[in-house]
């Protein structure tokens, strides 16, 4: 039985750790026993900087960035998450995506280096599902062969 692999981008991830649309989905999956929860050593500095983000505009206090900052740390020192390391490979595979798909679509410089990772961790024996919520790179995703879960999308 192959089991679950989710990679999740910031944006998804995010929301396992802050209530906002699309959470419930993200828990579920999170809950899957026997699933592997894997994000990229990128979302580690991207989740802080979303959250630093929301209480600058009052989403949050410093006193809940502070909770869900360590409870998100917990997470990956327990290894609840699994954490990818970028590498120069998935350097150079970000800047042939951007070369490639970057002219006719908006590809970011830290999409392009998530979607990267993603697809190195995308093996026939062993697929991953990539958790994402920003519409665009879901679709770009797709392109480039990921089965991609919205967790917006109802």
């Amino acid at each position: 039985m192959i089991m679950p692999v989710h990679f999740f981008d910031t944006s998804a991830v995010a929301k396992h750790y802050h209530a906002e649309t699309g959470t419930a989905k993200v828990d579920a999956l999170f809950a899957l026993l026997n699933a592997t929860q894997v994000i990229s050593r990128l979302s580690v500095v991207e989740f802080h900087s979303v959250f630093a983000k929301k209480v600058r505009i009052g989403e949050l206090n410093a006193a809940s960035f502070h909770k869900l900052t360590r409870r998100f740390r917990g997470d990956v020192a327990a290894r609840r998450l699994r954490v990818v390391r970028l590498t120069a490979a998935h350097f150079q595979s970000a800047e042939r995506l951007i070369r490639r798909i970057g002219l006719t679509n908006g590809l970011r410089t830290l999409d392009a280096l998530q979607l990267a990772v993603a697809i190195s961790l995308n093996e026939p024996a062993q697929p991953i599902e990539f958790i994402c919520a920003d519409k665009s790179l879901g679709a770009l995703a797709v392109a480039e062969g990921l089965a991609v879960v919205n967790p917006d999308v109802v």
